[in-house]
């Protein structure tokens, strides 16, 4: 077998790992907050970051459909903000400073993070269910931290981080089709 069928098959394997019915519950509290004027929340480090910004430009601008702006914010991006937080704090605290700032009752926050242990993410889900916040775990660990502290935690079983990364971007935009639906309907009626 080349190496890009071994990567394929690895790849697709991880995507089949994914439990329809979590990213079912996830999509339906993802729906409820929109419904209700709320704001999905995302955050991950690194690559996860850039999904966290990926997703939320799915729903702000669209997926696959026309629809009005649905509410979503990356709190990866604005590197005043981060770099402020990470000098005066600490790293940790970079998204956990950010929701505590913006997040509000009933909104969700979708924390990303392969490993499931990453400290910022983790302070982050901690201070939005402080505000009772929805909170929705994308991991590739079966154990980890991310999973026990989030109301939802979807898992794409891999030992490789590229191959977490591809199921968990698969995932995000069934749900993005799923809320973009939901608007679209709610926006005809």
């Amino acid at each position: 077998m080349s190496d890009i069928n071994a990567y394929l098959r690895a790849a697709g394997l991880a995507l089949a790992s994914l439990d329809s019915a979590v990213i079912e519950r996830a999509s339906d509290v993802c729906i409820e907050c929109i419904r209700n004027g709320g704001t999905i929340f995302f955050c991950g480090n690194g690559g996860s970051a850039v999904d966290s910004q990926h997703l939320a430009g799915e729903l702000v601008g669209r997926f696959r459909i026309e629809r009005r702006p649905i509410r979503a914010v990356a709190i990866t991006s604005n590197s005043a903000v981060i770099t402020a937080i990470a000098n005066d704090y600490d790293f940790s605290e970079i998204f956990s400073r950010q929701i505590e700032a913006l997040g509000n009752s009933g909104d969700v926050l979708i924390a990303i993070s392969t490993s499931g242990n990453s400290v910022n993410v983790l302070k982050a889900v901690e201070t939005a269910k402080s505000i009772s916040m929805r909170t929705i775990g994308f991991t590739g660990s079966a154990v980890c931290a991310l999973s026990d502290m989030t109301d939802i935690c979807l898992k794409a079983s891999s030992g490789e981080t590229s191959h977490i990364q591809e199921a968990l971007l698969v995932a995000g935009h069934a749900i993005c089709d799923a809320v973009e639906k939901a608007a679209a309907l709610s926006e005809s009626s």
